[in-house]
Order: C-alpha cells, then structure tokens, then sequence
C-alpha cells in the first residue's frame, strides 16, 4: 500500500482555545506540528503518495508540511464540517481507485511502530476494511469515544459513543476498492448509536464501516502498539507531549552533542544529552534527566531542567528557573528569573520573574511577572470541565490552565485550577481568573478605595 487519504478539516471546536489560530492538526507536539509528524511516519512505513484534505485554517496545515520531502502531496479543500467520510469522498479522485488505500486522521499522535504494523497487516489483509483500534481501560470511558466491538480480531459492530464497546476508533483506517460504495453511499449521519443517541448530521466514516460489516464484508481490527492520543480537547496536548517525550527519552541511548556546542564544566548532568549547532549548557545548571535542546540556545547561570524534557530552538532557559519533568519548551521563548514551568509552551512565549505555570501556555503568550497556576482544589478532587455544554472528566491535566494564542496576562495573575482563557485575550493585574475567559476580551480588576484624612495630627502634634 503506498497512497493514504490524511484528513485535516475540521473546526476543532473541542480544541478551544488551540483552535483560534490554527487548525488543531498543526498543534506542535514536542516542536513539531501533529501532522508533519504523522506524514513522516506514514513516510517511513511507505506511503510514497498522500492527499491532504483542508477545511478550517488551510494556511496552517501548509506551512506545517511545508518543505517535507520524499513523499508527493496534493491537496483537496472542502468547506464546512461535512464529515470524516464526506472528506474521505472528496479526496477520492485524486487516488488511485482500483488500488487500496489509508485514511488517517491528522490530529492522531502515535508510535512509527504502530503505524507499521498497521499499514503491514492492511497490505496483506483481504479484508474489505482495516481499523485501528484500542482498548478503553479506565478512568477512560467508552462513552467519549466512537466504539468498536472486537471479536478474535475482527470488528463485530461499531457504535458511537457507546456504553457497551470495549474499544475506541483510533482514526486509521485502511480499504480496498469493493469498500468504495460504503463510503460513497453514506447516510449523512451516524446511525449505529446506543438507544437514546443524538448524532450529529455528519458523514462518519465510521457508519461506513457499520455498512461493510451489515454487507457481509470482513472488517479487521488491530490494535495499537504503544501509545496513541487522539488530540480533541486541549489536555490531549499534554498527554500528547508526554507520550512522544517518554518514548524519545527511552529510546536515547547516548549523548549526541554537536562539535560547536559548548557545556561547562560547572553543569551538573544526569543524564543523556542531545544538543544543536551553537547551543550552550552554562554554569550551575542541572539536568535531571536526558533532555533534547535544539540549536542555538542558551540553557545558563543555575536553570534546573527536568527529566524527559525538549527544548527549542534560538530559546533562552536561565537564572535559576525551574523546568518541570516532561515538559516541552518551544523555539524563541524566554524563561528566566525563577520562573517555573510544568507543561507545554508554544513558539514565542516569555515566563519571567517568579511565575508559576501549569498547564500550556499558547504561541507569543506574554505571561506578566509573579502570575500563579493553582492546580489544587480544596476538595482534593479533579477539575471537571465544560466543553459544549457537556461535562468532561479529562484523564490528564484537568487542574492545569490552557492560555489562549496571543494572550497576556498583568502581574499577580492567579488561575483557578482548570481554566481555559481565550486567544487574543489579556487578563488584568492581580486579577483571579475563577472561570473560562472568551477570546479577544479585556479582564481588569475594578478596585474600590477608601480616601481619609491623615497627617503628624494623627500621632499627637
């Protein structure tokens, strides 16, 4: 097999506030945009030929892919949220038809390993239709997901958002040409849905398998090898992060520093090290653990830094800051001055002066002196959040603080744990952020003073 169908036009709605800006496949996981990653796997597993499908913020997808060699790209725009297996349809005259092909879904963040093995067994497979799956262990719950009941590695039936199914649609899929009026012929909704299931008018892909399987068809499931994270709402971003550093972390077997770096002999290091053209490891700095810095950056003067931790490019970490273990620090950000950082940040960020931040912190966020993340509630119980209306009970980074894309925010900040605040949106001096901040607003504290008459009177005179 060696064409695939990648798909990259939804809105993303879940994803806010990492929605504004970008179109949420081209969210950098560990400094690299989700699909440019993907396209590199599917890459190295041997796909020479993959149409793109565009919907919500084509230029960002572009400009992730942009410059990837040895694999031919075109692309399709469609317009709307038409669904999965509309998007599939629209690419469809830009393949080869009479050959099989593979669908992935372009927010999907997973091992080369499973990629492999699963492009493998579809080419020797005669199954109409291959999918990805995994088992849904809690505090996972089925119900978030689009099911699929496995039986002796074949897909019994697939249901959405079901109660009963014990594992998840990954958003990989594999066909044959006699899969192609399943798809053509979608009914425009998900149909397969537990009794009381509201389903949105959208062309699933999923109901496409449901056809092939009520057509006699053979549909093959294998399961994921390793990790895989289906970035659909924004703590999925440091889930993400935190899988692909764990794995880049034990798999780096030695140190691969380039000749024109430089580390001092002052630096205390404890584990593997892997820095880029021009980087600098200065004084008193600590590595906890192996730690991936790119090029031209100055890790300096007492930095402590984590285990399983990646750093950018042209980034300065200095003056006794604090990275937290498995965080991602992107390129042309600032941290310094005692700042603390335990999570995700975008390109272009600035944390200084005594900040403490959890959580992920956007592209160009200004995080202004002394703001504060709590991340501990008084009942000792897990944020649960609203997206759309429904309440979500995230399984990683329910207590961290998601700021927006081009968000500030003045000095004594503090963020209740939980919050999401807006793109474009700046949040007031000593401001104490209780709840979700829309984008493009301005929140200032309003202060109430009291004015009385005082003077050397006052003391006797």
């Amino acid at each position: 097999m060696n064409q695939a169908i990648v798909l990259c036009a939804g809105a993303g709605s879940r994803f806010w506030p990492y929605n504004e800006v970008r179109n949420k496949c081209a969210t950098p996981v560990v400094n690299e945009p989700a699909v440019r990653r993907l396209m590199r796997q599917i890459r190295e597993a041997g796909i020479q030929r993959a149409v793109v499908v565009l919907g919500a913020h084509p230029g960002s997808i572009r400009a992730a892919l942009h410059g990837l060699d040895g694999l031919e790209i075109a692309f399709v725009s469609v317009q709307g949220v038409p669904g999965t297996a509309a998007c599939v349809h629209a690419a469809l005259p830009l393949l080869d038809t009479s050959q099989r092909f593979a669908v992935f879904y372009g927010d999907v963040v997973t091992t080369q390993a499973t990629v492999n093995r699963f492009l493998q067994t579809a080419a020797h497979s005669d199954a109409a239709a291959v999918a990805l799956v995994q088992p849904v262990t809690p505090p996972e719950r089925t119900i978030d997901w689009l099911g699929a009941h496995v039986q002796q590695e074949h897909i019994e039936y697939v249901e959405g958002h079901s109660r009963d199914c014990e594992h998840r649609l990954c958003g990989i899929y594999a066909f044959t040409p006699s899969a192609l009026p399943a798809i053509q012929n979608n009914p425009g909704i998900m149909t397969q849905v537990p009794v009381g299931g509201m389903p949105p008018l959208e062309a699933e892909l999923a109901q496409s398998l449901q056809t092939l399987i009520d057509d006699g068809e053979e549909v093959l499931a294998v399961e994921v090898d390793g990790y895989l994270v289906d970035m659909d709402k924004p703590w999925h971003i440091l889930e993400a992060n935190r899988r692909v550093l764990d794995e880049m972390s034990r798999n780096l077997r030695e140190s691969v520093i380039h000749p024109t770096a430089r580390i001092h002999d002052g630096a205390e290091i404890k584990g593997f090290v892997v820095l880029g053209e021009g980087s600098e490891i200065g004084n008193r700095v600590v590595l906890e653990g192996n730690v991936f810095i790119g090029t031209h950056t100055r890790v300096v003067n007492g930095a402590i830094v984590g285990k399983a931790v990646a750093i950018g490019h042209q980034t300065r970490v200095s003056d006794y800051c604090l990275i937290g273990a498995y965080s991602v620090v992107g390129n042309r950000c600032i941290v310094g001055h005692g700042a603390e950082l335990d999570g995700v940040m975008f390109d272009g960020a600035y944390l200084y002066h005594y900040c403490e931040i959890a959580g992920v912190v956007g592209q160009s966020v200004d995080i202004g002196a002394a703001t504060v993340c709590g991340t501990l509630r008084f009942d000792d119980a897990e944020t649960i959040h609203r997206i759309k209306g429904r309440r979500e009970f995230p399984v990683h980074g329910a207590d961290s603080t998601y700021f927006g894309d081009f968000s500030r925010t003045g000095v004594n900040v503090i963020t209740q744990p939980g919050v999401k605040i807006g793109a474009y949106t700046c949040i007031g001096p000593g401001v104490v952020v209780y709840e979700d901040v829309p984008s493009r607003k301005l929140i200032l504290l309003k202060q109430e003073l009291i004015e009385k008459e005082w003077g050397p009177e006052r003391y006797g005179w």
